[in-house]
């Protein structure tokens, strides 16, 4: 059986970022790749539910 290295590193190798909202950590996705500088909210849900008033 030969020795594959793997392909994936799991989350500890991609990027974290704090959500603007529930202030819970949130990796990169592919679907981010392209303005995952500007992405600020770790779901819709959070998008949709921005904070007005300090928690």
């Amino acid at each position: 059986m030969p020795n594959r290295e793997h392909k994936h590193k799991g989350k500890a190798a991609l990027p974290q970022k704090l959500c603007a909202n529930c202030h819970r950590p949130f990796y990169w996705r592919k679907k981010w790749q392209r303005d995952w500088q500007n992405v600020i909210y770790c779901s819709k849900r959070c998008f949709n539910e921005k904070r007005t008033h300090a928690s």
